[in-house]
């Protein structure tokens, strides 16, 4: 009996042992993984991400302090149902009353070229600004600009501020290397938010671009957002070069902007710096390019060459004698083959040079040459 009544007590204090050996296993294993966890965690913490000078905020830290404010003022005709009346202007003439003005502000992006304060922008950003004002990071107040050169037809102007120290600047890359579907940067103002980062891609190139009649050539289009305000800024590749000027959205859609490639900018910029304005050639000829119909009218044995559709007064075309309804086949020994190709020839030559035109003309062919002249009307 006495037997009996001691073994629950036997199996009790060692059901009690192992209760307090495996409670006690399983606190220190929960210590270990805590501890374990504890390190894992601040060794992730103190690890530092890596230097990337091709990440988007790498970029835009080294550079956008590049990208300026640009603020005009200017004055434009007020809203008055007089002031173009034929009644009073004839009866005032000049002095008429009713024509009043007022003051207008306008609001745009810049990109500094130079140390030296060299800014690069859109002329629609500065066209008949009375004043302008540029903000440069770090400066308490906007410094005044002034306008060096500009041009209508490329949309390009290029001003000068003067300050005391260097300033940063960003360097125009090769747009002509730039792949679609690469990653590009856009830096603006847009509505009047300073400094406003947007990224896409390279949605095109080489497309055609009309602005206020005439047609820009080759732009490369993004879907980096661009919108009022952003015009006259860079887009960036992701080396921190300026592959484009942003100049133009198309306001019926999303995510389809335009820029100016800087392979088109360098060609014009020493000009613009140095005479104010672009030094272009000039032949003074409207030409088309020749369908079936053309073909059979001039009796011509392909559609390959250029019509000469009119030419100006004054040109150097109507100085050489050349007339409307000549068809133009070669310059310079290279063939013509549309009126497009005839442009872009027309425009590698300089002020100056003598070109070698081969006509064909009622059936005759001839052989004209034509000093080529400076272009005034970008027009023709």
């Amino acid at each position: 009996m006495r037997w009996q009544r001691q073994v629950p007590i036997v199996l009790l204090l060692a059901i009690v042992f192992a209760g307090g050996y495996l409670l006690a296993q399983f606190t220190q294993g929960e210590v270990g993984a805590s501890q374990s966890d504890q390190v894992n965690h601040n060794t992730t913490t103190n690890l530092e991400v890596p230097y990337n000078p091709n990440s988007i905020s790498t970029i835009v830290k080294e550079h956008g302090d590049a990208v300026v404010r640009i603020s005009t003022t200017f004055t434009r005709e007020a809203s008055n149902p007089f002031s173009n009346d034929p009644f009073f202007n004839q009866l005032f003439g000049d002095n008429n009353p009713f024509q009043l003005e007022e003051k207008g502000n306008g609001l745009g992006t810049g990109l500094i070229i130079s140390k030296d304060g060299y800014i690069l922008t859109n002329n629609h950003v500065i066209e008949n600004a009375d004043v302008i004002e540029v903000t440069i990071n770090g400066y308490e107040e906007p410094l005044k600009a002034k306008l060096i050169g500009c041009d209508q037809e490329l949309d390009l102007a290029v001003l000068k501020v003067s300050t005391k120290k260097d300033l940063p600047f960003l360097t125009l890359g090769d747009s002509n290397q730039t792949q679609v579907g690469e990653w590009v940067i856009a830096i603006g103002n847009p509505y009047g938010l300073d400094h406003t980062v947007t990224v896409g891609v390279i949605s095109a190139k080489e497309r055609p671009l009309t602005i206020d009649g005439h047609t820009l050539k080759g732009v490369l289009q993004t879907d980096a957002s661009i919108n009022p305000g952003n015009s006259g800024g860079p887009l960036l590749n992701m080396h921190g070069e300026v592959i484009g000027i942003n100049t133009a959205i198309n306001a019926s859609a999303q995510g389809i902007g335009f820029a100016i490639p800087s392979s088109q900018v360098k060609e014009v910029l020493n000009d613009l710096i140095e005479k104010g304005k672009v030094v272009r050639p000039w032949l003074g000829v409207n030409i088309q390019s020749i369908n079936a119909d053309l073909q059979e009218y001039f009796k011509l044995d392909s559609t390959d060459g250029a019509i000469i559709a009119g030419v100006a007064t004054g040109s150097p075309a109507e100085k050489a004698g050349l007339q409307r309804g000549d068809v133009i086949l070669e310059l310079n020994n290279e063939k013509v083959k549309s009126a497009d190709q005839f442009v872009d020839m027309v425009k590698e030559l300089k002020v100056g040079d003598k070109a070698i035109l081969l006509i064909t003309r009622n059936g005759q062919s001839q052989y004209v040459t034509v000093k080529i002249g400076e272009k005034t009307d970008p027009v023709n």
